[in-house]
């Protein structure tokens, strides 16, 4: 395997570029320039991925309010293939970014909340399997907030247990769509899938809350 930093990546062209702009001394253009630099490493294809995802929230929603579920099994087909295409594109020439590695994870829990109640609103779905997964990621932003405020920073990172709840929605969210759209059989599987999310859900809540509990407190032990 060659090695990956045997040739110059985007981002380095990027600061190779930012750096001869700026090499004199602070010259009055230089903080435009800078900017400009910056704007133009938010520009590139994993960014735009994760806003195609994004602007496909609203389509999503009216679609499945005007019932259209065969668009809107396409279109939910077509945002989990960018998904995985932008995470493998930013990976392999190192185009992470502070943009995208906070749209990127909204964009995924936007797209599977609204299709989530859209489906507990019709009956496809239990109510309150939603409001678990709506009572879930509330908890998680709250805590999330709160541990900002006790311990400063928080470098957030999905545990196993939150992936795999996220690849079980996103199969129940697939196989609800398909069976609406006409494409599946409603049987037993829709139910396994529902109580094995709902066991995910529940599992992945407890281990954030445990995860940041200890950790805050580890930190107010260590100000203290």
């Amino acid at each position: 395997m060659a090695r990956a930093d045997a040739s110059p990546t985007v981002r380095d062209l990027r600061d190779s570029i930012a750096t001869v702009l700026c090499s004199a001394r602070q010259r009055p253009s230089c903080r435009i320039q800078r900017k400009i630099a910056a704007v133009l490493q938010l520009l590139n294809l994993p960014n735009a991925l994760t806003l195609l995802r994004l602007a496909l929230v609203p389509v999503i929603a009216a679609l499945l309010h005007r019932g259209d579920y065969g668009t809107v099994l396409c279109l939910f087909v077509v945002s989990a293939m960018s998904d995985f295409a932008d995470g493998q594109i930013a990976r392999r020439w190192q185009l992470q970014t502070r943009f995208g590695a906070l749209a990127d994870p909204l964009a995924d829990k936007l797209t599977m909340f609204v299709v989530t109640v859209q489906l507990a609103l019709q009956q496809a779905l239990p109510w309150w399997f939603a409001a678990a997964l709506v009572s879930r990621d509330v908890l998680i932003v709250v805590g999330a907030l709160a541990y900002r405020l006790v311990a400063g920073r928080l470098e957030m990172a999905p545990s196993r247990i939150s992936k795999l709840n996220t690849a079980l929605q996103f199969m129940l969210l697939l196989g609800v769509l398909a069976v609406r759209a006409g494409h599946a059989e409603q049987g037993r599987w829709i139910d396994i899938l529902l109580w094995s999310t709902l066991a995910t859900i529940g599992m992945s809540a407890a281990h954030y809350v445990l995860s940041w509990g200890g950790k805050a407190a580890r930190l107010r032990r260590g100000t203290s």
